[in-house]
């Protein structure tokens, strides 16, 4: 099975290459070579701390509460 058998029937070999075409090899190698520090919140979470600074915000309190450093 190719990988082609998976794809929409829009979508045959010409116009794969049409699409990939003005593609660039390693155009994002840096950026994924240097990882991520993203994190998926359970929902509950999610509610309670909507913005990435209300988590910093929490996180910064605990740290400073528990007597612990970054």
């Amino acid at each position: 099975m190719s990988c082609q058998d998976d794809l929409p029937p829009e979508y045959d070999e010409a116009t794969l290459r049409d699409l990939l075409r003005e593609g660039v090899r390693g155009k994002y190698v840096t950026r994924y070579q240097a990882g991520t520090n993203l994190i998926k919140l359970d929902p509950d979470l999610a509610d309670a701390f909507p913005t990435e600074e209300a988590v910093n915000d929490a996180l910064r309190q605990f740290l400073k509460t528990n007597h612990l450093t970054a």
